[in-house]
Parts: C-alpha cells; structure tokens; sequence
C-alpha cells in the first residue's frame, strides 16, 4: 500500500510553519529549508522523499516565501501526484498544484489552444493499440497481439525520445534497441499511424507532450503567461524523465533556477520507455551551484531487508551503480529474508498462498502482504492457490479505488442519507458517525462479516469494508464529524485519488509496485529466465533488471521472502537455477554479499517436493577477508576498506586530507558532487594501503578501469608525497 494509505488517521495541519519542520531528520530539513536555487536530493529507497518535498513545499508556503499558485509539483503516476495533494492539504499548503507530466501538459493545452492555435482542440485517444492496428492493416502488415502491443511501445518510446518516422531505423541502432519486427518496417508503420491520427483529428498522450512544447517554444507571449503563474518547480522519481518531458520542464522554467528535482538512479526501471537517469546524474553538470542532498536513512526497512537491498547494489555495474546510495536502516532488527527453493511453479504458489495463511491467522493484515513478480502472466497461478487457501487479493494496476462502480454508487447513497438522513429508516438507530456508514452501505451489500470465497462478490465487500474503516478513523480523528462531513472528506480523497486502504493480498509486477510498500512481500519466480528476464541481452539491460529486483526488495518493511522453482510445470525437467543476482546473497552461494548486522542467519527453505536435483552453481570464488583479524567481510563498505569496521586503522591521516583536497578541487572544477570522483570509503582505502603504483591503485574497489585513467597519475601523487600540477598527470 501506498504510504499515505499507511496510516488512515487524519492528522491536524501543523499550526506554524517552524511545526512543518518538527519530526524531520537533519538531512530532510535541508531539503525542507533550501527555498532558493536549484536542489538536487538523491533519495534511496525508503528514506522518506515524497515527507522531504511536501513539507519543503508547505513550509515555504506557511512561511510566506512560496505563494501556493505559484507552485507546480510534477511527478509520473496519478496515484503518485494523488499522494502528494493529499499530503499538502494536510500540512495546511492547499492550493498547491500536483500534477503529472501529462496532466499538467493537458491542462495548458486545453487552455492555449484556441489562442495558439485556433479551433476545436483534437480529441485525445486513451488507448493507442486500435489505431496501430488500422495503420498496420493500411500497411497490409499483419500483426498477432503480442506484435501489436510491442509496436505501440515502439511507438511511444519513438515519440518522448522525439525520434520522427524517417530517423526511427538509425535512431535503436544507436540505442542498441532490439525490435520486434524490422526496424524500417516499424518507421513504415509509425508514418502510418502518424498520418491516420491526423486524417481522424485526434491526438495520443505523448501528443500532449509535444504540442506543448511545440506551443511554448513558438509562442513566447504563451511562454511567458505560464512562467508568469508557475515561478516554482519541483519534480519527482526525476530519474524517470524521458527527454520530451526535460525539454517540457526547460520551458516551463526559463532562464530561472527555482528548481527541485528528487530521485534514485538505482531505481531507473523504465528505460524501455524512454527514461533516462541521465538527467539526475548530470543534475550538477547543468547547475554548477545547485544544493546535493542525499537521503539514505532508511525508515522503511528493517536492518536485514535493508542489508540484502545493498548488497544487491554492491554488485551492480554502469553509471548508475556508480552514484548508489547505501542505505542504513534506522528500524529495529527483524527476521532474515527466506530463500525458499521449489520444484515447480504450482509449488511454489501454493507454499506461497501457505504461508500467507499462517501469517494471516497469526493477527498480520492481508493488506499488507504483497506477492510481487517480474510479469503479469505469472499471477494466475498466484490467484489460484490464493483462492485455494481461502485467501482474499486484488490486483494492482485493476480500476481505481473511486473509479469502481460499487465505490460510485456507495458515495451516492452516502451523499443522498447526509442531505436528508432525518427522513431515512436506516439511521433511526445509528447513534454516531460509523454506525451511519454501516446503515447506508448496508444496504449496498456491506456486512459485518466477509462472504465466503472470492471473486467479484468478495471484492465489493472489501471496497465497502475499506469505507466503514475509513469511517472509524474519520470519527476518531474528528470528534462530532457528521455524515456531510465524511462525504467532504471522500470528494477531497477522490480529487486526490487518496484511496482508504482495501484488506485483500495484494498481487502486482515489479514495475507496478514502485513506489508502494507492505510489511510482508514475497519475491517470486526470481530464477535465471525470469530475473533477469531472457530478453535482458546487453549489460546495461541485465542492470536494469537488478534494479528492479532491487525495487522488489526495498518494497518490505519486515519480512520478505524470496523464492524460485526449478522447473515450470510439476514433472517437467529441473533445469532453472537461482538468478544471478542472489549470487553471495543467499545462503549457501558465493559471490559479494552484504556484511550481517546480528540476528540469526537466515537459511534456505526447501519447498514441499523432494527428490529434485539441485540446480547448477556459479563456480567458486575467493572470499574477501580482514587484511586485520583475517574475518570473512560481508558488507560493501568493509570490503572496501579490507577490514571490519571494528578493526584498526592504519590510515595516513596526512594522505586523506591531501586527498580529500585534491578530491574538492576536481569536484569543482567538472561540476559535479564529490562522491562522484571518489567517496569517502574509497578515499579511506587509499590512504589506508598507500598504493605505489597502477596495479596495486587498481585492486582498490572503487577505482575503476575510468577513474584510474582519469586520475590515477595524480592519486599516486599524492600517496608518494609529491605534488600534482595543474593538468599533471593526466592521460
């Protein structure tokens, strides 16, 4: 769920503006309290940056230095953007637009057109894959399904990289870009659909981006009616921004600099659609004077969740793994992640739906328990076993909270009992807020208990359910709340698609879970061919793949439970292996793994099938160990260091300094954070084993085969005491 569903209480707005900052720790009150200029906040996982920007935004709008019209929040997902208008309000910054890309694009459109551009504005098209499918048959191309919807992918990815039909071909070979079918033969289709759109007067919602910038950049009069009414800028998940969506928030900015961005170059997952973290990382590059902070206290996760998800880090590879962010959990130790090994797929599902009902029965809510996998096409046997443990679920990425029939019809007959409730039978006995909403949406189908089994019957219970709980914490909230109250509270909720939290285990792919969080998650199916997936060709696309295991796992607050199955069906040939990516994670493997933290070690958990053959290993390799007391090291930062944390140092504190100098003025001079050169574990290291030549800097972790190009000469300067010219020592 959601983080502002966590919590369904409903807090009083803070009474000052200095109250806005109480309960923030010292890194997100920086971000809080830098008003002025650009701001950079590098957010890991859990740290707290969607609390960090809306109570940046209420406090400079309490304090009187941000005006609320004056400010536009833009981020990717409704859901998302419903989240954070909700937080405004209650910290008291009504007012405020939130908005995605889209809407916020659709919005000036709708406005300016008959000014811009005269006329009827086009009719937009909610989906795009019917007018593919016209196009491809003017083609006389044949498409199947499955060609159809990756087309229409191509498509999209097309327009936000704004790549035009003749340029497409050239354009993924250059990106490395495997397509679904010949690369002219798409160009030929996208024309296609281009020319059909116009014949037929409608536009598609990447349209929206670009007739936006289109309209700014041609009409300065336009530009400078919406720099006039939005003077302030803050951009969410900025590590998803494709670049159409840059060149949008350039135009919406100017030559002005009141910007702030918020991101996670670990969690760019959406690379097939033209995201790029490029933006973040070059953050510094376009703004030299910009405000870095970085969030890496962890309130989500416990410490052992917390030390998987940087050890799964610890092995990445790109420029994104370069400018990782290594969490430290601020939660209490909790259990260790369990790895559980199936013999088939209908296995695993069913120690899964198994689990789940002991955890259930134990007193912990459905709610918060999430099957999370890499595609949709794996729910089904999820949603059977579910059913076979009598296990209620919903789907994420189904029909909206409020957008429901069942939720519509409910806030009718809700709004109809406040207006003239004296006269309605049902509240003659209903002495207090809750028992109203019981009364009304009694007659909806509401009962006191569920109805037995699943299916549709039991999801219309739970959506009523959601709303009598959303009662009870209204009334507690808001003593002497009245019915009309509750409706106010329920048209506010849906302008903000702030959904009350619906009990049911909930069932989503990795992509669909970003941004969402349960107490209990289990990871499926994360076996070599599904994560990462077969079609993960290139390295860049297998890092993507570990990000979003990596989003998986950030996804729990205290128990996760990671499994695989050897084989798809029972009997078939046990022929899959764990991912890669567990590689030193999981008991019993090799590789780089994360540095325990206490708690009892966590072991492998073999599923109800026995007899199975165990499935390949990596070949073994060398662990790391204390160059001190001669332990195992476990954590990424020990073993960059090559000693426990506890053991002595024996570093030249004279070589740090110089090289923290050094470090400083090479940050300066490309722009860019200091970490960026070197961090300071890196640095430690350095100054610690004093390197004498490249060989020996190089089995440093952390100087990679670039960095020791770019300034091994004068790294090893420095640690032979001799002095480092103005360009000496570069290649």
């Amino acid at each position: 769920m959601t983080a502002a569903t966590h919590s369904t209480l409903f807090p009083q707005a803070p009474d000052s503006a200095d109250a806005v900052l109480e309960g923030l720790d010292p890194e997100q009150r920086e971000v809080a309290t830098a008003l002025h200029g650009p701001v950079c906040v590098l957010a890991g996982a859990g740290t707290g940056k969607t609390r960090a920007i809306t109570h940046r935004i209420a406090y400079g709008v309490r304090a009187g230095i941000l005006q609320p019209s004056t400010v536009l929040a833009v981020t990717f997902t409704n859901r998302a953007a419903g989240e954070m208008r909700g937080r405004l309000r209650q910290l008291g910054a009504q007012g405020v637009q939130a908005r995605t890309f889209h809407s916020a694009a659709l919005r000036q459109l709708q406005f300016f057109w008959p000014k811009a551009i005269g006329g009827a504005m086009p009719r937009l098209v909610d989906r795009k894959a019917s007018l593919v499918a016209d196009a491809a048959a003017a083609c006389r191309i044949r498409l199947d399904r499955g060609e159809l919807r990756d087309v229409t992918a191509e498509i999209e990815w097309s327009k936000v990289t704004q790549t035009i039909p003749g340029d497409y071909p050239l354009a993924v070979a250059k990106a490395g870009r495997e397509t679904p079918r010949d690369a002219a033969e798409i160009a030929q289709l996208y024309s296609a659909y281009e020319d059909l759109k116009r014949d037929r007067s409608v536009i598609d919602f990447e349209d929206v981006l670009l007739l936006a910038v289109a309209i700014l950049q041609d009409r300065h009069d336009v530009a400078e009616q919406v720099r006039a009414q939005y003077q302030h800028f803050v951009v969410d998940e900025y590590q998803d921004v494709s670049p159409l969506q840059q060149r949008l928030l350039e135009l919406w900015l100017g030559n002005r600099d009141s910007l702030c961005v918020v991101g996670d170059a670990s969690q760019t997952i959406y690379s097939f659609t033209g995201a790029t973290p490029d933006h973040l990382l070059d953050f510094r590059v376009r703004h030299p004077g910009a405000t870095v902070v970085k969030l890496v206290r962890d309130y989500r996760s416990t410490p052992q969740v917390v030390r998987l998800a940087n050890g799964l880090l610890a092995q990445a590879h790109g420029r994104a793994a370069d400018h990782r962010l290594e969490l430290v959990s601020q939660r209490a130790a909790g259990p260790e992640p369990v790895h559980t090994e199936y013999a088939d797929e209908p296995a695993e599902a069913e120690g899964a739906a198994r689990r789940i009902r002991e955890l259930i029965d134990s007193g912990v809510p459905a709610a918060e328990i999430a099957i999370l996998f890499r595609t949709n096409s794996q729910s089904e046997t999820y949603e059977q076993a579910l059913a076979d443990a009598g296990v209620s679920y919903q789907l994420r990425g189904a029909e909206r909270f409020f957008d429901r029939p069942e939720v519509r019809k409910a806030g009718i007959k809700l709004r109809g009992a406040a207006r003239f409730g004296g006269n309605d039978e049902l509240l003659d006995d209903a002495v207090d807020l809750p028992s109203q909403v019981r009364a009304v949406l009694s007659g909806e189908g509401w009962t006191s208990e569920p109805p037995a089994g699943s299916g549709a019957v039991r999801e219309r219970w739970e959506s009523l359910a959601a709303l009598v709980g959303l009662a009870h914490d209204f009334a507690a909230a808001r003593a002497g709340a009245t019915l009309s109250d509750f409706v106010a509270e329920l048209d506010e909720r849906a302008n903000a698609q702030h959904a009350p939290t619906v009990q049911g285990v909930t069932l989503a792919s990795l992509h669909a879970a970003k941004g969402l969080e349960w107490d209990v998650v289990f990871l499926a199916g994360v076996a070599e061919g599904m994560m990462p997936i077969s079609y993960a060709k290139t390295d860049e696309q297998v890092e993507e793949e570990r990000r979003l295991l990596y989003v998986g796992v950030t996804r729990a607050r205290e128990r996760l439970y990671v499994s695989w199955s050897l084989a798809r069906s029972p009997g078939g040939r046990p022929s899959r292996r764990p991912s890669r990516f567990l590689d030193g994670l999981r008991p019993g493997s090799t590789g780089t793994v994360g540095r325990s933290a206490g708690g009892a070690p966590g072991g492998v958990e073999r599923g109800a099938a026995t007899g199975v053959a165990p499935a390949p290993r990596r070949t073994q390799r060398t662990p790391a160990r204390c160059r001190v007391c001669g332990c195992t090291l476990t954590d990424a930062g020990e073993m960059k260091l090559m000693r426990c944390d506890g053991c002595p140092s024996d570093m030249d504190e004279g070589i740090y300094e110089r090289l923290r100098e050094w470090r400083a003025e090479q940050a300066r001079r490309t722009g860019q954070p200091d970490f960026c050169v070197f961090t300071d574990r890196t640095l430690m290291a350095i100054a610690e084993s004093v390197p004498d030549d490249y060989p020996e800097l190089s089995r440093i972790p952390g100087v990679r085969a670039r960095k020791l190009k770019l300034y091994g000469a004068e790294v090893l300067a420095i640690c032979a005491g001799r002095s480092v010219g103005e360009e000496g020592g570069r290649d």
